[in-house]
């Protein structure tokens, strides 16, 4: 998919005098001991901001730490503040988010202790950036609009423009461009006002992506190129490398493919230069497609793009990757590969629907105010009404006066019974809204884990030194894929793991995720069980009885179907949330890669479980197991639980693991 980049900015704080166009006297300043200290730090902070941040950001970054240095050591708390601030926007131009807010609050720690309104104002306003760039709409509204105000109360028109365009970018994305022009057009109107050429350069840019969003391609380019002039004479590369992307989207819309690939390309080199993985996966993305469009295919560059949005953890630039590669590898014929990238792209789509539930539940909870003061301003009318009709009663005792009383509360009676019955409907309407979100929360994540998300916003990794997992993995499958269409292909795969998912479910185990044809579920997380390793057992036994059976009635029609291999080992994991700007629950540690390698090692039609997974199903307290030899180990006969009959395979080798005792389990009768 293709979309316009917005020119999303951060303000910088500027200190001492404006910033001056040249950079040897501010570096002069610096160098002189006769400056007092606030003025040499100063210069020396618009000299890395104008020379190096926009350009060289990895040394922007080392050059604050001077600044951050002197500001100690000299006691100036402002200048520290704006190191930390230089430092956090070099980090966000690498798409280093996660330490980039860091950063920024360091900032703000200090200038709050010192009561500095700007720095805070500009690291709020910077925060909301990164919020807004990893998708996180309702955070960086909040930071935005806590930034203006400031900004506003101290008069920083040129700031402000900044945040009037990063706001306005937040409404672009949401579909609402009627507010972005506002927005990006009060911006403008303020750089103008001040004079400031960065300021109008992001304005204009942000104003052609509303003419492209609305088809008027000649009136895009030309505010496009207007803001390309501005930025190069800036020597702003960000800005640049935005807009030669943009342009050559137009050029590519109106099948000028020679011309679009030389801008994405230059826009590329540029993003390369500053170190942007999330610009440089976007890039070559765009690359791989103008590459299509002139005959040739978008292999080699969407892979590189794939890659790179994984390193930056972008989930946005990985989803387009993968639409690419699976369109590339379909026209190429190639099946396999393309049906990794198609389920690639699922789990990212449901990562992307745990984003947007998290902001429905933000919205929920906006709501659920608005009702509360809804209630609250009712309630306060009915007591005026209720002691503004005791006066009339007393005061009033004729028998015109008492039916016009009379009729005064009928109208009051009137109008509350139609408040009661609004806020009825809204209250149902919250609560299913609220029913909706949390089903499709629980649909993505464990509940403990949706709980502790909502409650805390975030969710911390956790250690577990028992967990059993399960893998499983088809066998034949290139050979079935060949005999169906992509689309039968995808439904019979889907039906095998519709069922195993309600297999899962009815016995406790947490699916993890699928990946191509394999299918991974863990026992004992995120809820700890001694029951787990059975549990999972009983789990895999199930699933190999479901595949054994539709195998059977499909071969029995001439249909191709699948037969399938089992896993599982039991061991210490670390499970969690992955990914910045939406989620998914996911685990590591050897305890996987050892569960993958008793699938592999393993044989069509059975349950391969190592030795952990063995001794732990023997001492669980609600299993009757038995050896090949008809022996039992317990005698639990009145529980109604299968009785698991284990085949010890000795020591088999496994890739990467050396020998390890292994062995099939089956059962007598299935639950």
């Amino acid at each position: 998919m293709k979309r316009t980049t917005l020119f999303l900015l951060v303000a910088g704080l500027q200190l001492g005098t404006a910033a001056q166009p040249n950079l040897d006297s501010l570096y002069a300043v610096w160098k002189d001991p006769q400056r007092p200290d606030s003025v040499r730090a100063g210069a020396y902070s618009n000299y890395v901001w104008d020379g190096y941040l926009f350009s060289k950001p990895d040394t922007a970054f080392q050059m604050a730490e001077a600044l951050i240095a002197y500001g100690e050591a000299h006691d100036l708390p402002r200048v520290v503040a704006d190191a930390y601030n230089v430092q956090g926007t070099a980090l966000t131009l690498q798409s280093n988010f996660a330490r980039a807010i860091r950063y920024y609050e360091n900032s703000i720690a200090i200038a709050e202790k010192a009561g500095y309104k700007q720095e805070i104002a500009t690291s709020l306003g910077n925060i909301g950036r990164v919020y807004n760039v990893q998708g996180n709409y309702p955070e960086a509204l909040d930071h935005f609009q806590r930034s203006l105000a400031l900004y506003e109360e101290l008069g920083n028109k040129r700031n402000a423009a900044v945040v009037c365009n990063n706001l306005g970018s937040i409404y672009f994305d949401q579909g609402d461009p009627t507010r972005a022009e506002a927005y990006f057009q009060r911006g403008l109107a303020l750089s103008k006002e001040m004079g400031d050429k960065f300021g109008q350069a992001m304005s204009l840019s942000n104003l052609g992506s509303i003419y492209n969003r609305q088809k008027d391609n000649a009136k895009a380019r030309e505010y496009y190129l207007r803001s390309l002039a501005i930025a190069e004479d800036l020597g702003n590369m960000e800005g640049k490398a935005i807009l030669f992307a943009n342009l050559g989207m137009i050029c590519s819309e109106q099948g000028e493919s020679t011309k679009a690939m030389d801008y994405y390309q230059r826009s590329f080199a540029l993003r390369k230069e500053l170190g942007d993985k999330v610009g440089m996966a976007s890039s070559l993305t765009k690359i791989g497609r103008a590459n299509e469009q002139l005959g040739d295919h978008a292999l080699e560059y969407c892979s590189q793009a794939f890659t790179l949005a994984q390193e930056a953890g972008a989930l946005d630039e990985q989803k387009d990757a993968c639409q690419c590669l699976y369109d590339t590898y379909r026209s190429m014929g190639k099946g396999n590969e393309a049906l990794r990238y198609l389920e690639q792209m699922r789990v990212l789509d449901d990562s992307l629907q745990a984003g947007e539930t998290i902001k429905k539940l933000e919205q929920m909870e906006f709501n659920r105010q608005i009702f509360a003061d809804s209630v609250a301003k009712a309630e306060e009318a009915r007591v005026i009404e209720a002691a503004h009709t005791e006066e009339i009663r007393k005061k009033n005792r004729t028998r015109n006066y008492m039916a016009l009383g009379g009729l005064g509360l009928l109208v009051v009676a009137g109008g509350l019974y139609s408040r009661a019955r609004y806020m009825r409907r809204s209250r149902d309407i919250i609560s299913k809204e609220r029913d909706r979100s949390e089903n499709l929360l629980l649909n993505i994540l464990p509940a403990e884990i949706a709980a502790e998300l909502k409650e805390k916003g975030r969710a911390e990794a956790r250690d577990f030194e028992m967990v059993s997992i399960l893998f499983t993995d088809f066998k034949g499958f290139t050979q079935a894929s060949e005999k169906m269409s992509a689309a039968e292909l995808v439904r019979e795969i889907n039906t095998c793991f519709e069922a195993f998912d309600s297999i899962v479910g009815r016995h406790g185990i947490e699916k993890i995720k699928t990946i191509g044809d394999a299918y991974m579920a863990a026992g004992g997380l995120p809820v700890p069980d001694v029951n787990a390793a059975r549990n999972t057992v009983l789990v895999a036994l199930e699933m190999q009885t479901f595949i054994e059976t539709r195998h059977a009635e499909r071969s029995a029609q001439g249909l191709p179907a699948f037969r399938m291999r089992v896993g599982i080992h039991t061991g210490p994991v670390v499970a969690g949330i992955v990914g910045v700007k939406k989620f998914q629950y996911d685990i590591w540690g050897d305890t996987v890669n050892t569960a993958s390698r008793m699938e592999s090692s393993g044989e069509v039609g059975q349950v391969n479980i190592s030795e952990a997974t063995y001794r732990l199903v023997v001492g669980s307290p609600l299993s009757v197991v038995g050896l090949g030899d008809g022996s039992r180990t317990t005698d639990n006969q009145q529980l109604a639980t299968p009785a698991f009959i284990f085949t010890p395979r000795g020591k088999v080798q496994a890739k990467g693991k050396g020998e390890m005792e292994m062995y099939f389990v089956t059962t007598q009768r299935t639950t």
